[in-house]
């Protein structure tokens, strides 16, 4: 709506001086007219052209300028015109001049209401006008950047009837498709891209955003060249009317390179994770023999025991017995022990199960006890009872246990003083739990805590500066997170948290 400022602008009124003073310059013209009629000795009807003045500003002056002018008329008739008429016909055209002044004040009246409402009417039709004139300039350039999206994206954009049938298409639909615009519009959507397919995988999401749902989906599809693109599609519904979906604008975005390129990427991550396992078994393949090997010597002194009690004049069937137990549990250990050698060893898709992190502790534990022996190193575990299990990768979580124990093992080799080894596991807050690996080495450089976790980057001399950095990926790709710290005496101890259940892929 209209201000009363548009109003007063619109209206345009004139000064008070201006209309005050054409009550005197009215009155002065009517007598001036009365003394020029005087002058020719002609009939002067002073009253007739007071009569006049009066009306004339009423009208263009106003109702206080018009009651000036019939007072201003009233003393010239009474003191220059008619001074010796009787009282009685003074007051006669005193009355005349006060009616025709009140008629005049309602003619006055009317007319400015009348130009109030003009006003306002002018006001409102400008401001609608106005208001129009914007709308339309927003709609145009609304429109004009529209229709530059639809033409330009880089998305795969339609807009589909509800009976199935293209309505428009834009350039990058019309490459997709290798087919021009007149030629798909007015197309059946399961002619374009086979019927097979559009019952399959797309008719059901078509069906959603009719019944005006927003639908996102995306899926391998093949293309005119027989090329397979795995093809993001949202699906949005058009209502012109507010209320009844006609249409549905579909835009199409391919992630075919993206995709290839990820698979790339984690399957040349799986393979360098299985490069960096392999290597540090390789660099302990003797303290993982004289491992395996324990069990298997044993087994060989029980089999020798007890051929011994059963080739006895009188055979002790009881001790060779016993004998036989010990070697069933030594086959037991060395088979156990080189089933998680080959599980370190093994090449395959990582997969995710609950999986006890205790276990998997005195499984490593259990593979770098003599190599810590041989170095002179106490190693202990401190795991915390009733742990819940998490879900992960058996096998990454092995490899980092794997190469942070190495890294800590590495760390006191050259050492003189206390060597010791500590593993703990704990729970953690908000869900999560806590393993800490820390040593009595030589600790890390202050200012370089996290960049120890970047690729290539190493302290040792005969290192990759892969090691950590897999592991930390390894965790992060499990939702939890690794970091390490200097001791406050010696050594470091590196942290990892993990998530009791991760929604986290790989």
């Amino acid at each position: 709506m209209h201000s009363s400022n548009e109003v007063q602008r619109l209206r345009s009124p004139t000064p008070a001086f201006l209309r005050y003073g054409l009550a005197f310059v009215s009155v002065a013209a009517a007598l001036g007219l009365a003394y020029l009629f005087q002058h020719f000795h002609l009939p002067q009807p002073f009253a007739a052209f007071a009569l006049s003045a009066i009306a004339i500003t009423f009208w263009y002056g106003g109702t206080k300028p018009g009651i000036l002018a019939a007072v201003l008329s009233l003393l010239v008739r009474n003191y220059l015109f008619d001074p010796g008429t009787n009282t009685a016909s003074r007051v006669l055209y005193d009355v005349v001049f006060l009616i025709f002044a009140l008629l005049m004040t309602q003619v006055a009246r009317a007319r400015n209401e009348l130009e109030v409402r003009v006003a306002e009417r002018t006001a409102d039709l400008t401001w609608t006008n106005r208001e129009l004139a914007l709308e339309i300039v927003e709609r145009k350039q609304a429109e004009y950047l529209t229709s530059q999206v639809f033409e330009s994206s880089p998305d795969g954009i339609v807009i589909v009837g509800s009976d199935y049938r293209y309505q428009r298409v834009n350039p990058m639909y019309e490459r997709y498709w290798a087919k021009p615009a007149e030629k798909i519009v007015g197309m059946h959507v399961g002619e374009l891209v086979g019927m097979e397919v559009f019952e399959q995988k797309l008719k059901a999401n078509y069906e959603r955003c009719f019944a005006g749902e927003e639908v996102s989906f995306a899926d391998w599809f093949i293309d005119t060249y027989g090329k397979r693109r795995y093809l993001a599609i949202t699906y949005s519904p058009l209502r012109p009317d507010s209320k009844q979906v006609e249409a549905a604008l579909v835009i199409s975005r391919d992630l075919t390179e993206h995709i290839v390129a990820s698979e790339t990427l984690r399957q040349a991550q799986a393979d360098l994770e299985h490069v960096n396992r392999v290597t540090t078994m390789g660099e302990l393949t003797a303290s993982v023999a004289h491992e395996v090997n324990q069990p298997i010597t044993a087994a060989v002194t029980n089999a020798k025991t007890c051929l011994r009690w059963l080739t006895r004049d009188q055979p002790d069937v009881e001790e060779a017995r016993a004998a036989a137990m010990r070697i069933v549990q030594d086959g037991t250990r060395a088979a156990e022990i080189i089933s998680r050698i080959r599980l370190l060893f093994k090449k395959e898709t990582p997969q995710r199960k609950l999986v006890d992190i205790n276990d998997i502790i005195r499984g490593i534990v259990m593979l770098l006890r003599t190599e810590a022996t041989r170095h002179a190193i106490t190693m202990r575990t401190e795991l915390a009872d009733n742990l819940p299990q998490i879900t992960a990768d058996q096998v990454q979580l092995q490899q980092v246990l794997l190469n942070l124990i190495v890294n800590s093992i590495d760390a006191m080799k050259e050492v003189d003083a206390r060597r010791e080894l500590i593993i703990k596991s704990r729970p953690a807050e908000h869900g999560k739990i806590l393993i800490s690996v820390s040593d009595t080495g030589i600790g890390l450089p202050a200012d370089q805590l996290d960049q120890i976790f970047n690729a290539f980057y190493t302290t040792k001399t005969q290192g990759t500066g892969m090691g950590l950095s897999i592991s930390r990926s390894i965790i992060e790709s499990h939702g939890g997170r690794l970091w390490a710290s200097n001791n406050p005496s010696s050594g470091a101890t590196f942290s990892i948290e993990l998530p009791i259940y991760t929604d986290a892929h790989e």
